[in-house]
């Protein structure tokens, strides 16, 4: 196996920890299926999921990917995690389109927007 094959495996395999540890207990790393793929992460319903753990970046090329993935996974929505740097998983980016986006947390709307930005500054206050 490559070096870079055992980083991307290695980044994937955080990720499904991360993901497991903070309520996604039925993710798992996918078998690569060539053209037919549908994401590097399976178990998050609604969602194909790629990763991407290397040095030069191309949004645009994985965007392109992973919704192809999505098409291949018949799921609604796609997203990119790109390995920050220097940084946890936790601390890793998430990219995908503002369509996708929107139309994912449309749902999650709060009923009371003001309470929800109490929440929020709350947790800010408390953060480390």
């Amino acid at each position: 196996m490559s070096a870079s094959r055992r980083t991307g495996t290695a980044f994937e395999s955080a990720v499904v920890a991360y993901l497991t540890a903070h309520g996604f207990p039925h993710v798992e790393r996918r078998a690569m299926n060539g053209s037919a793929d549908r994401g590097d992460i399976a178990g998050v319903a609604g969602w194909a999921v790629e990763c991407k753990a290397v040095r030069a970046l191309d949004l645009a090329g994985w965007a392109t990917e992973a919704s192809r993935e999505a098409v291949n996974a018949r799921t609604p929505w796609w997203a990119v995690i790109v390995k920050r740097r220097g940084q946890s998983v936790a601390q890793s980016y998430v990219v995908l389109s503002l369509a996708t986006w929107a139309e994912a947390v449309a749902g999650d709307l709060p009923d009371n927007p003001a309470a929800a930005l109490r929440r929020v500054a709350d947790m800010i206050e408390g953060a480390p």
